[in-house]
């Protein structure tokens, strides 16, 4: 087994790190890494069904889609993220203790009562502290979870706060659970950074023959050419959604407008427009421009801005319009 700690805090070069050493190191692989502020979407899910969009797009935090399923999760830099990449690992993939028993000893050997609760959290008192995702490729198993040490919970709340009546569609939701940071259950202060070794050295004791690996310039090089065409690309952290159906109001001082989108692929399929403002052009052209395009802000503040919108709404504020599409 090789045992790496990520260099980088980026999550989409983590998550690319994860496909990369899935797909192209023959040993057993064991990883550590902390992002910075983003938000990890599973991979069956509606990206935009899962956040709190404005607000990800203030704070300009990253999302990524992963290559496993489950939920949505939020990281910043009190979370520790642990992967495991197992060889003829002939693992059920419903079974998730295997891999997040080293985690559990540590915090029971510091006195934390931590447990596999369900099938795939770790919770302490009752209380998620940790999600699990797993992946069964040609014998190969990718499992992965987080571990909320220090976090920032308010922001978590925040990034994935969502209008539960916006969005329609059949994606898998992410079930939101009452959740704790490890530092708040143990008995003596303790740093992430203390924490870190004593995770690597437990997983280093379950493998005795597993040994500390650097990447290389060429690895680094191959997992940036990955985020370049996937984990950094609108195509798949929001294209890759399923088909689902928007529908939004905003109360301007022109009037209600209502949007009601259908997406399939991160595409604008259709899109209608009510309300009772008053405007002197007919709303179906200005319905039919949005046809074809992606389901982005900058491609919809582009259609708004050719099909001069003030000629049908009346004076309203374009960042309006464009945020009530999201």
């Amino acid at each position: 087994m090789i045992s790496i700690f990520s260099p980088s805090n980026y999550a989409p070069f983590n998550i690319a790190l994860e496909e990369y050493l899935l797909n192209n190191i023959t040993q057993d692989c064991f990883l550590l890494y902390i992002n910075e502020p983003c938000i990890i979407v599973g991979r069956f899910q509606n990206t935009l069904a899962e956040i709190n969009y404005q607000w990800v797009q203030h704070h300009e935090i990253p999302v990524v889609r992963r290559l496993t399923g489950g939920g949505t999760v939020f990281h910043d830099l009190g979370n520790l993220n642990f992967s495991f990449i197992m060889r003829n690992a002939d693992d059920e993939t419903a079974n998730f203790k295997r891999y997040t028993k080293p985690v559990l000893d540590v915090l029971n050997e510091l006195g934390v009562p931590a447990m596999l609760q369900g099938r795939n959290d770790l919770t302490i008192k009752g209380t998620k502290f940790s999600g699990n995702a797993k992946l069964v490729q040609n014998s190969t198993t990718l499992q992965h979870g987080t571990i909320l040490f220090n976090s920032h919970v308010e922001s978590l709340v925040q990034a994935l706060k969502v209008n539960p009546v916006k969005f329609s569609d059949k994606a898998v939701k992410s079930v939101r659970s009452r959740v704790t940071n490890v530092i708040d259950h143990l008995s003596k202060p303790m740093k992430l950074g203390e924490f870190i070794p004593l995770v690597r050295d437990k997983v280093h004791s379950l493998h005795p023959d597993a040994r500390d690996y650097t990447l290389t310039i060429d690895d680094r090089q191959a997992v940036q050419e990955l985020v370049d065409r996937k984990y950094g690309t609108w195509e798949w952290n929001y294209g890759k959604s399923p088909q689902y159906n928007l529908a939004n109001a905003i109360k301007t001082k022109v009037g209600t407008i209502e949007f009601y989108l259908d997406v399939a692929n991160g595409i604008i399929t259709s899109l209608r427009i009510f309300g009772d403002f008053f405007g002197s052009k007919d709303l179906r052209e200005l319905e039919s421009g949005f046809s074809g395009v992606s389901h982005t802000k900058e491609s919809v503040r582009e259609v708004f801005e050719r099909r001069a919108y003030r000629s049908y709404f009346g004076d309203v504020d374009l960042d309006d319009l464009v945020n009530a599409m999201f």
